[in-house]
């Protein structure tokens, strides 16, 4: 299963989301991440990378622009809020069957956001990489089962 995280830039959450997930090392499941409005090659934030690091996951990342590409690549696409989901599905209304929100997918339906740490302090980014730990695990959890 081919699974896409997508976020704004492309540059905290859902680079953080795609780390956390490929380092689970779950048998065929390839993961990438986009930004529906990335500026490509741009680095990860430095708090991400910071804090990736310190939950020793090293990844080397650049940004990548949201794609039809992307899009015809990956079975799953899991975003990071309900815009993203609804911008997506408006773009390219062929997804609506495999565009989620992270949150909807993994907690049964929640149409919560997972909040942006973009620009704030490396606490928020800590707190940003707790929550989508845990919606990574319940992630996996459904993908074991199916």
């Amino acid at each position: 299963m081919n699974i896409l995280f997508v976020c704004t830039g492309n540059t905290c959450r859902s680079p953080m989301a795609e780390v956390i997930l490929k380092h689970k090392q779950i048998n065929n499941v390839q993961v990438r991440s986009a930004g529906i409005y990335a500026m490509p090659n741009a680095e990860m934030s430095a708090h991400a990378q910071q804090v990736l690091n310190e939950a020793n996951m090293t990844h080397q990342h650049s940004a990548t622009q949201l794609s039809m590409a992307e899009i015809e690549w990956a079975d799953l696409i899991l975003t990071m809020t309900t815009a993203h989901r609804d911008t997506i599905i408006a773009y390219y209304p062929n997804t609506e069957k495999k565009v989620f929100t992270l949150k909807e997918y993994a907690n049964e339906g929640s149409l919560e956001n997972v909040v942006d740490p973009y620009g704030g302090n490396k606490a928020i980014y800590e707190a940003t990489f707790t929550e989508l730990e845990k919606l990574v695990e319940q992630l996996v959890k459904i993908l074991e089962k199916n």
